[in-house]
């Protein structure tokens, strides 16, 4: 017998009982080898890369879905951060890249997209400096990119000049996205300490130590939580 009724009771229970669910599937993909001295030519690069690699992420979820009877929440992508694949470049503005991977994302019928981001704790780079200026204008002229930047590092300490400039880009963002109610700052994560690689949302990019691609899948506690709780009831706090 593959599995024993016990097995099959407990995996029921963890569905119909316990609610639980995946949470996100978040495909992690590679840029490196998309970068190019011109803005248009890495664009058209990353976004080929982006259709070939997950062109079947959304339906290969639905198919997993109805074929075992487990919801997958949000399907979801993860790139190498922007602010290393466009920094050889011609264009100042990194806007474009973010309206490109929005409407990438939009084609793919993914949740989000994350990975317009910057790695400053030590300082710098020219692609950072002009990814974070970009940030007000990105952000509140998408839908589905997310962005990150680490601005401090236990080992390096706190890069104060980042903190004083992203005080006034999280500000830009939110008059920029006023009306409304300021949704460009829930999808940006200032970060200290940020893990070389990040599947988690707003602040999800694919690190440069990662394979070429790879599959993160988050599974959701809240209704685990919850189902135990009721069945506690009237039990006292402790």
């Amino acid at each position: 017998m593959l599995f024993t009724p016990f097995e099959i009771k407990e995996t029921v229970d963890m569905f119909l009982r316990y609610r639980l669910d995946i949470r996100a599937i978040t495909l992690g993909v590679s840029l490196l080898d998309c970068a190019s001295p011109s803005g248009d030519e890495c664009r058209r690069k990353i976004r080929d890369k982006l259709m070939r690699v997950a062109g079947r992420l959304v339906q290969t979820g639905r198919d997993i879905e109805m074929e075992y009877g487990i919801p997958i929440i949000n399907k979801r992508i993860a790139v190498t951060p922007i602010s290393i694949v466009a920094a050889s470049c011609d264009e100042s503005d990194f806007t474009p890249f973010a309206r490109m991977l929005d409407e990438a994302a939009v084609d793919l019928g993914i949740d989000f997209l994350g990975g317009f981001s910057a790695l400053v704790q030590k300082g710098f780079s020219r692609g950072d400096d002009r990814l974070v200026a970009s940030l007000p204008d990105a952000l509140s002229q998408t839908e589905r990119v997310c962005a990150s930047v680490n601005v401090a590092a236990r080992k390096s300490g706190i890069n104060m000049d980042a903190v004083r400039l992203m005080g006034g880009i999280i500000r830009q963002i939110a008059e920029k996205t006023a009306a409304r109610d300021g949704i460009g700052c829930a999808k940006l994560v200032v970060f200290c300490n940020a893990p070389e690689d990040n599947p988690f949302m707003a602040g999800a990019f694919h690190g440069v130590g990662e394979a070429e691609s790879c599959l993160n899948v988050g599974v959701s506690g809240p209704g685990v939580v919850k189902a135990a709780l009721e069945n506690l009831r009237g039990a006292s706090f402790d």
